[in-house]
């Protein structure tokens, strides 16, 4: 076999499929900090959060982190710092989504941040914000 072509599989028919292996490499980072100000109700929606929220000045909070487990103590970190709803957490993905008002969220992504950075030493990104 060519060297090429070993990079591609054949399937049942004779053609050639890529094989792509991904990994993922557990740092101490925090790579994504975004509050979405005054998001429109449907994103709620697919996101599948409360529907019961006052839209006028509410806001989404996302984190993704690594190690995954990180996003438990950033929802705990969150909830004790500031008044907000958590909305996702996965400790595989490192993935974290919270609700509540923009001031709220706000303090609750930089509550995360700052613990992550100063007590525990990971590398942070800036906060941003659509």
């Amino acid at each position: 076999m060519h060297q090429e072509n070993s990079r591609f599989l054949p399937d049942e028919n004779g053609s050639k499929l890529m094989r792509i292996i991904q990994e993922t490499v557990p740092g101490r980072q925090i790579t994504l900090a975004h509050i979405i100000a005054k998001p429109r109700p449907v994103v709620y929606q697919k996101l599948g959060l409360n529907p019961n929220v006052e839209y006028t000045n509410a806001a989404i909070g996302m984190l993704t982190m690594s190690p995954g487990e990180l996003a438990v103590i950033g929802c705990d970190i969150a909830t004790k710092r500031s008044s907000v709803e958590l909305g996702f957490v996965d400790r595989f993905s490192g993935t974290l989504i919270l609700t509540g008002s923009i001031s709220n969220i706000e303090t609750a992504l930089q509550a995360i941040l700052d613990y992550s950075q100063k007590t525990l030493g990971f590398v942070i990104c800036p906060i941003t914000r659509t």
